[in-house]
């Protein structure tokens, strides 16, 4: 648990330091404040925490956070000077924030693990027999009556691909069709004769999970329909039987006339004895042919048909056998499945899916590495503009996690829970972009779906909108992304109607802007639209002291994705990659880790020197070949920021530190000056 230093123990350091006794997150080693009567102190006192007048006294290397409550700009300053380098100074109010979110996280999984077990008590107490695959056919789930009807036990089962549970299951072919199969006829190896329906898993972006089946034992009632050969002398016999059944079951004599149900039959039906025996067998049908009637006629079995019985028209699907006996027919034996558990069920584990996506981010904060000090910039200004509807512009080489930051910024917003829709502006075509992005109305041209088709910035509406790769719009569609920014509405392909919309937009891109705009590219009033907020990711080789933690994270990622137990790498080899430069920022770091992985054999678990393959030489061969041959193979865009970062450098020289002389000797805005000289280095060495 996390020690934490409170300075400030007013109405604010009160409320936190009882927000974190409470919720136990964090562990308040004492709290600061100079007044002695201070509402904090005094509850300190009570809790057993020391207190003190004065932060030098209780200031120790120990404390891993120091939440600074008085805001007092000069405290918050001198703190971060005072404090250990791991130690974390922040602003009570976000400390606040951020203790909040963490007990609504508490709150939310509490609620999910309370839906999972109702859902498990569905699962496990129903009577019928159900057994869910993954999408490569491996047995996920199986509930008791499964157990007793096959045979086999849970423990023995699960993992275990289905053929080899039941040889004669459907489910294979339901993962290969994508069908759904209703009330199919199914032998087992024990000789019992099942009625099953599969059903596909697919989520709401049509991706298959899985298949689902539920299954019946009809072996009884079959037999029962398909060999009696007297009725009259085993009617006692086949009642008890009939009516001990969970299935519904009716008989009708050869002219049709009802003679028998169960109760599970009125239970299903809402239909009694006096509105069923002596009647018509079109008695309970509300929508749908009479099977018994047509297998009286024809004297053959039917099997998997749909209708809806009883006043209250309840869904369901009938088997219907003919009763011969010595080849004379004597009347048919329906048994009734309801199938309206079936979806409530498969709907309930669709919507439980649903809920664990929605709690379960694909990135956080939490997911970028990195202690530099450049990077911790880059992750406070991002959590910042998390905080704030501002268009963010995140900037930065390829490869270097923009769309990481991306979706950290949307799980950390007030818009976490509703749609984060992503968009490869490159990767579209400028004719299909602006229909893919708008929508269109039917219509609006050859092909164009009936009815007409939301656009993206639609789908996102309330939630968030990741623009890739901005810089390489077209100036048509920099005009209609300009309008939608200052108009905060779209209007569809093909319509006059403008559609309001609430989108934060998160826009992102490698190419140098200010350059784009300089040769009319871009637009300025645009770019200035989308800088609003600006972040600048820095690239790998401006922060190497990164790579060994990057390392760790991505062998834990790769181990998984390769299913390897790959356990580290030597020093030897880190030595090796921190030498190199690293055009292709992490992502070549993923590449180049992956590819060791794969070439090391399955009894090494230590990533060494000889796994490793770069496609650069790094720094320790750069001594092999003149400055010239390594300026040559460096990326154009390194030798563009290195030429333009000394020109900036001398002019700012030249002007004597001047920084509104030098922006305008450079000829361009102040606020682009400073960009540059963060995004470079150059402020702090020019304080220097």
């Amino acid at each position: 648990m996390k020690k934490v230093l409170i300075v400030g123990a007013g109405k604010g350091g009160s409320a936190l330091l009882k927000m974190f006794h409470e919720t136990k997150l964090m562990d308040v080693v004492a709290i600061v404040d100079r007044n002695d009567d201070a509402p904090g102190i005094k509850a300190a006192r009570d809790m057993g925490i020391q207190t003190s007048n004065h932060w030098k006294d209780v200031l120790t290397n120990d404390i891993d956070v120091i939440v600074e409550v008085t805001g007092d700009d000069e405290v918050f300053a001198t703190l971060r000077k005072a404090s250990a380098v791991h130690t974390v100074v922040i602003p009570g109010d976000i400390a606040y924030i951020m203790a909040q979110l963490v007990e609504e996280k508490e709150q939310l999984i509490a609620t999910l693990k309370t839906a999972t077990t109702k859902h498990d008590l569905i699962f496990n107490s129903t009577h019928d027999g159900m057994i869910v695959i993954d999408e490569r056919g491996l047995v996920t789930h199986m509930n008791p009556s499964a157990e007793k009807m096959i045979g086999k036990k849970r423990k023995e089962v699960i993992g275990s691909y289905i053929l080899h549970v039941i040889p004669t299951s459907g489910l294979p072919r339901v993962l290969h069709t994508r069908e759904v199969e209703l009330n199919q006829e199914l032998l087992l190896e024990n000789g019992k004769k099942m009625i099953t329906t599969r059903i596909p898993l697919i989520d709401e972006n049509g991706k298959l999970f899985g298949a689902f089946a539920v299954f019946k034992d009809i072996t009884e009632v079959v037999h029962l329909a398909e060999e009696v050969t007297n009725l009259k002398e085993i009617r006692t016999m086949l009642e008890a039987i009939i009516h001990s059944s969970e299935e519904a079951i009716s008989v009708v004599d050869e002219y049709g006339n009802g003679i028998l149900i169960n109760p599970a039959y009125t239970k299903l039906t809402g239909l009694s004895e006096e509105e069923v025996i002596g009647k018509p067998a079109t008695a309970d049908i509300s929508e749908g042919e009479s099977m018994h009637m047509k297998v009286l006629k024809t004297r053959r079995p039917v099997r998997g048909v749909r209708m809806k019985v009883g006043p209250k028209k309840r869904d369901v699907v009938v088997n219907v056998a003919p009763i011969i006996v010595d080849g004379v027919l004597k009347g048919s034996v329906g048994v009734i499945h309801d199938v309206s558990e079936i979806e409530q069920l498969t709907s309930e584990l669709q919507r439980a899916r649903q809920i664990i996506r929605t709690l379960e981010a694909k990135y956080s904060f939490d997911d970028i590495v990195g202690t530099s000090e450049e990077m911790m910039l880059a992750i406070e200004q991002a959590k910042l503009a998390a905080k704030t509807p501002a268009t963010i512009l995140l900037r930065g080489e390829s490869g270097t996690g923009k769309e990481l930051f991306a979706h950290a910024i949307h799980n950390a917003s007030d818009r976490k829970y509703h749609k984060f829709v992503r968009v490869n502006c490159a990767a579209i075509s400028e004719s299909l972009l602006e229909s893919e992005l708008f929508g269109y109305e039917e219509g609006a041209f050859s092909g164009a779906r009936r009815g007409g088709k939301k656009g993206l910035f639609e789908e996102a509406n309330n939630g968030s909108i990741f623009l890739d790769e901005i810089g390489e719009l077209s100036a048509n569609m920099q005009a209609k992304l300009l309008r939608v920014l200052q108009e905060k509405e779209i209007v569809r392909v093909g319509g006059t109607k403008s559609i309001p919309i609430n989108v934060r937009v998160i826009a992102a891109t490698n190419v140098h802007l200010e350059k784009a705009i300089a040769e009319g590219t871009f637009r300025e009033d645009l770019y200035y639209r989308l800088n609003r907020m600006p972040i600048y990711i820095p690239p790998l080789r401006a922060r190497k002291q990164d790579i060994p933690a990057l390392c760790e994270r991505l062998i834990q990622k790769l181990n998984q994705d390769y299913g390897r137990n790959v356990e580290g790498i030597t020093d030897d080899a880190l030595a090796y990659l921190l030498s190199y430069d690293w055009p292709g920022n992490v992502r070549e770091l993923e590449n180049v880790l992956g590819r060791a992985m794969i070439f090391m054999k399955y009894t090494e678990v230590i990533i060494e020197r000889k796994h490793i393959s770069l496609l650069h030489k790094p720094k320790e061969q750069e001594h092999l070949s003149s400055p010239e041959s390594s300026r040559v193979h460096q990326p154009l865009a390194v030798l563009v920021e290195q030429y333009e970062a000394k020109v900036i450098a001398s002019v700012l020289q030249s002007c004597q530190g001047n920084k509104t002389a030098a922006a305008k000797k450079l000829g361009i805005s102040i606020r682009n000056l400073y960009y540059k000289l963060e995004k470079y280095g150059l402020d702090k060495k020019s304080m220097q």
